[in-house]
């Protein structure tokens, strides 16, 4: 029986990439460099709650106000 072999496409340049790569899961070091760039100047973002949970303010503009 074969063993089946993981693999990904490169985030940053879409070319398939093998799990025992060394560079995995980019296919090159400037590929990583590339990605970790668009990290740094704001081309990736984590999105933020709508709610926070500390304050009880929402970003939904229909939603009032929790009064502390």
């Amino acid at each position: 029986m074969k063993k089946r072999i993981r693999s990904l496409r490169c985030p940053t340049c879409r070319k398939i990439v093998l799990a025992r790569d060394p560079e995995f899961p980019f296919c090159s070091e400037r590929c990583r460099t590339v990605d970790l760039g668009k990290w740094a100047s704001g081309g990736y973002v984590i999105s933020s709650p709508l709610n926070d949970p500390e304050t009880g303010h929402s970003s939904y503009p229909d939603q009032p106000l929790k009064k502390p």
